[in-house]
């Protein structure tokens, strides 16, 4: 089928990228049940071990190509992309494009706003349109399964013409844009087989075929996919090699009791698929014990599968009988306790009761999937035959366990891209199980601009009592890390996580920092530190709300005092005096203007407050984050939150009457 060359190029940029320190993720998608691509390095996970099957990535039978998706670091990601442009030449590499579509409730809208129709009418038009992400409705559909909108259509001349229009444009194209991972290679310049065009945002090149016809004009895909926690995993592991721990995550086992424990405790805020409120009180009621309980739990937590999670957790605690649907499937089916959870096991069903090929198994998976009546007609009458000649069941139990496979094969889950997340999953599990401060440190790098998630990372470490110091202008980096702390550890506040100072300046105030400290000086003043540092307008602009706080009381912060009208109380009369008879006297436009604002603001014209400094801002804001960390610590979350929530809005006029 031609696919050595393919698995060759795939295992060189990985290779490539592991060389380089670039973290590569342990496998995606069904290319993780080939032995090859275990053997090439290009996944981590032994397919023979896991029960994952090659027929479900690769077949004779199957029509479309498969291919990779490789995860790599997100930040690091486009270094791949590189490395492949320059060895096998830019003219022969490209990035695919996408077309966005006129789905039913846009075009909807975009017809109306044609049309000028009213936009309440057209929107509350739009809202009667059921908006599944997964079964999305067209306005066909909608028009025959929703009597309200049926009867706008009927009862009204401009609804009709709108709709009619709408369902003309429905599907076509609406805007182009670039395909986020894919990329293509081809063995020639590939003007020579597709069109191409450029993307003004980008230096490659762009195929004007999408990943369909792509595939079609005889080229394969390469999936260049950006994970998150890839990034947080090797943060760690670097955080834990500064104290002189050497980590290597590729050789846990996966029978740790701790890290089943805290995955059954539900405490599984920041890691990986598994930290959503919902999963976390699916974990506290199915309470895994081995790694395939995870493959399981990851495959069933999705619209649809996620109806069988008690049975699953009932099950599997002894609590409800495992009932097979039939004796021969209860060596597929015992890992699941007697429920299909993976599209493998429709698979293995199909080849133990109706004799079928793996490859054709994956073809009756795939007819189930997509509903079409004449192929599951044919594959129907194909089960049944194949269940009375190979082990001499009867047509009416042949139909009974077709229509169950097809009932469960219609959301079944890859057992292989499962596995290859659980595997993720275990491992950010174990490193918050035994290692927490280089967990919390390394899940707040990564979110170091969402304040929100710095909050719930917070609010974990302190329900397990993870000191979190706060930032300190003579021991924070710009980033967070762990650091010694009353004969224990503690993550140290990012100076870069400071709202509106920016990394690049706090990154250029850590390194003059430690390059005075470095010069015999213990400590130093900000307004010293922060000298020769690029900053942005912004951040010079920011209003002063922190000082240095922390390791010691005697830092030295120079802080000057906000001045108010209400200090010069003479300024105000003067300054309206003096643009009274600047306007009267009729001077230059620009002398006026500027003496009648200093009227109105209380400031003189000659005479204005100091200018607040760099570190002046830097080192107020420091000390209202310390301000807020230390309260908190103090007040429990929960009665904090629900303060706040009964706190009455103040309106502006009652603020502005109190000052």
């Amino acid at each position: 089928m031609g696919f050595p060359g393919y698995f060759l190029i795939v295992a060189d940029f990985i290779k490539w990228a592991k060389a380089h320190d670039i973290p590569v993720g342990p496998g995606r998608g069904s290319g993780a049940g080939s032995v090859v691509a275990w053997v090439l390095t290009i996944t981590d996970l032994d397919p023979l071990k896991l029960g994952l099957l090659f027929e479900r990535f690769l077949n004779p039978e199957r029509v479309s190509m498969p291919d990779f998706d490789i995860d790599f670091c997100e930040t690091r990601r486009g270094e791949v992309i590189r490395y492949v442009q320059e060895k096998y030449g830019r003219d022969t590499v490209a990035q695919i494009i996408t077309f966005g579509t006129m789905k039913a409730r846009a075009v909807l809208k975009d017809v109306g706003r044609v049309l000028q129709m009213s936009y309440g009418q057209v929107d509350r038009l739009a809202k009667q349109i059921p908006n599944h992400p997964t079964d999305p409705w067209t306005l066909e559909r909608t028009l025959n399964g929703v009597s309200e909108f049926n009867a706008e259509y009927k009862n009204h001349s401009d609804v009709r013409h709108l709709i009619d229009l709408s369902m003309r444009l429905e599907g076509l194209p609406r805007h182009s844009s670039t395909h986020a991972a894919g990329v293509v290679i081809g063995d020639r310049p590939l003007a020579e087989l597709v069109p191409l065009y450029r993307d003004p945002r980008s230096d490659m090149p762009v195929t004007q075929f999408d990943m369909k016809y792509v595939e079609a004009a005889g080229l394969v895909k390469f999936d260049f996919l950006g994970l998150k926690t890839l990034s947080v995993l090797k943060k760690a592991v670097e955080l834990l090699a500064d104290r002189g721990i050497e980590v290597d995550l590729d050789t846990l086992g996966w029978d740790d009791p701790e890290v089943y424990d805290l995955l059954q405790r539900g405490d599984t805020v920041g890691v990986f698929q598994l930290e959503s409120e919902g999963m976390r009180r699916t974990l506290t009621a199915v309470r895994p014990t081995n790694f395939g309980d995870i493959i399981a739990l990851v495959s069933l937590y999705r619209p649809g599968p996620m109806d069988n999670i008690p049975s699953f957790g009932h099950r599997k605690g002894g609590r409800e009988e495992i009932v097979y649907p039939h004796a021969l499937l209860e060596p597929i089916l015992n890992e699941t306790y007697g429920i299909f959870v993976y599209q493998e096991q429709v698979m293995q069903a199909a080849q133990v009761l109706a004799g079928y090929t793996l490859g054709g198994a994956d073809m009756l998976r795939r007819a189930m999937g997509k509903k079409i009546k004449a192929e599951m007609d044919a594959q129907r009458a194909i089960f049944v035959e194949g269940c009375g000649r190979v082990n001499g069941i009867k047509p009416a139990k042949a139909n009974e366990l077709f229509d169950l496979i097809d009932k469960f094969a219609g959301y079944g889950f890859n057992k292989s891209h499962a596995a290859a997340y659980a595997l993720l999953a275990y491992q950010t599990a174990w490193l918050k199980t035994h290692h927490p401060h280089e967990f919390f440190a390394a899940s707040m790098a990564y979110d170091i601009h969402q304040t929100d998630k710095l909050a719930i990372f917070a609010d974990d470490m302190r329900r397990l009592s993870i000191e979190c110091l706060p930032p300190d202008i003579n021991a924070s980096l710009a980033d967070f890390h762990v650091e010694k702390h009353n004969d224990g550890l503690a993550v140290r506040y990012a100076l870069g996580a400071l709202k509106g100072v920016g990394e690049r300046a706090m990154e250029l105030l850590v390194e003059e920092r430690d390059t005075k400290v470095a010069s015999s000086r213990s400590t130093i003043s900000p307004s010293e530190s922060i000298h020769g540092c690029s900053t942005s307008a912004r951040s010079r602009r920011s209003p002063p709300r922190a000082r240095s706080t922390g390791s010691s009381p005697t830092v030295p912060v120079s802080m000057p005092q906000r001045r108010r009208s209400s200090q010069w109380p003479s300024v105000r009369m003067t300054a309206g005096r003096a643009g009274r008879a600047a306007c009267s006297a009729n001077p230059s436009r620009a002398a006026a203007r500027s003496t009648c604002r200093a009227a109105r603001t209380g400031r003189s014209p000659t005479r204005s407050p100091p200018k607040r400094t760099h570190s002046a801002i830097i080192s107020r804001r420091i000390r209202s984050i310390a301000i807020r960390t230390s309260s908190a610590a103090r007040e429990p979350a929960r009665l904090r939150h629900s303060a706040r929530s009964r706190s009455p809005r103040v309106p502006a006029s009652a603020r502005r009457s109190r000052r």
